[in-house]
């Protein structure tokens, strides 16, 4: 007589985990959300970076803490350091006004971060 193993109770299992994962992943994408202008360039490595987003509507974020402009200098000093040789990656929304992004790169040269890189959607995936 050949018993059959039950397979139910590994599929009901199975199924809970793959619910957990479908709801837990969209959060762990978390952020500002604006709409990044298009280019050909490809993705940057993850590392240890700093992250200024400005949004639409003028407001500023480092590493998704917001932060006053007139605090954004002082915040860039303190966290770049001397000694450090700290990247910036400016996230900047494309209906951001042209010199409020002008000011705000003003803000971190006068903070000393020099190395400034620019994150863009690629182009069609909107």
């Amino acid at each position: 007589m050949l018993s059959e193993i039950n397979v139910t109770p590994l599929v009901d299992v199975t199924l809970v985990l793959l619910i957990i994962f479908m709801v837990t992943t969209p959060m762990l994408q978390r952020g500002t959300d604006v709409q990044l202008p298009t280019a050909q360039a490809s993705q940057v490595k993850e590392e240890q970076r700093i992250t200024l987003t400005v949004t639409k509507d003028s407001r500023i974020f480092i590493n998704n803490d917001e932060v006053p402009r007139r605090e954004l200098e002082a915040r860039l000093t303190a966290m770049a350091g001397p000694g450090k040789e700290r990247v910036l990656y400016l996230r900047g929304d494309a209906r951001v006004p042209y010199g409020f992004v002008i000011d705000v790169m003003d803000a971190i040269k006068s903070s000393g971060i020099e190395t400034v890189g620019m994150i863009t959607d690629r182009s069609g995936s909107r």
